[in-house]
């Protein structure tokens, strides 16, 4: 048993305190009131996690995927900010935890201050709308390039099979 305890130390993030769930198989995480402004690194087998009460912002993308065992996640009391980098969050917590996400409340932008991050629309969380036009320009070059592509292989297929008749008609 002490070789578990070593291994459950070493996973246990520094900033938090964990317990191991006993007969649950897995571990109860809480990072509550730690003045956190980042998710630190999980263990896998977390099966509660208490991130409640701190300065997180916003959580990056896939930082929470490897939590499959997770049954419970409080999230409340921190000061989201609910731009268009909170939608991995918001997805998230649809899936894992709806009274949790229930639970949490933009802080920023001013817009949406004290709204439910639940109740969020796509229009609400566009504030990065700005990133879409080079997409969409990157899209047209490339559609443009692969339209010329075909363009000239059609040319190059009519010039060559008129060639290939003059050449059968020579030959006749």
């Amino acid at each position: 048993s002490l070789l578990f305890h070593m291994t459950q130390a070493e996973a246990c993030p520094a900033s938090c305190d964990c317990k191991s769930l006993g007969d649950m198989k897995g571990l109860q995480i809480d990072c509550s009131s730690r003045k956190l402004t980042a998710v630190p690194a999980l263990p896998g087998d977390t099966k509660r996690l208490y991130l409640q009460n701190n300065s997180l912002t916003s959580v990056p993308p896939g930082a929470l995927d490897s939590l499959h065992s997770l049954e419970e996640v409080k999230t409340s009391d921190n000061p989201w900010n609910c731009d268009c980098h909170i939608l991995y969050l918001k997805l998230w917590l649809e899936d894992i935890s709806a009274p949790s996400l229930a639970k949490a409340i933009c802080a920023t932008p001013a817009p949406v201050k004290m709204k439910p991050l639940r109740q969020l629309t796509g229009n609400e969380l566009g504030s990065c709308k700005r990133l879409l036009p080079i997409k969409c320009l990157e899209f047209f070059w490339r559609d443009l390039i692969l339209i010329a592509g075909a363009i000239i292989t059609l040319i190059l297929v009519a010039w060559a099979l008129k060639f290939s008749k003059k050449l059968v008609c020579q030959l006749n």
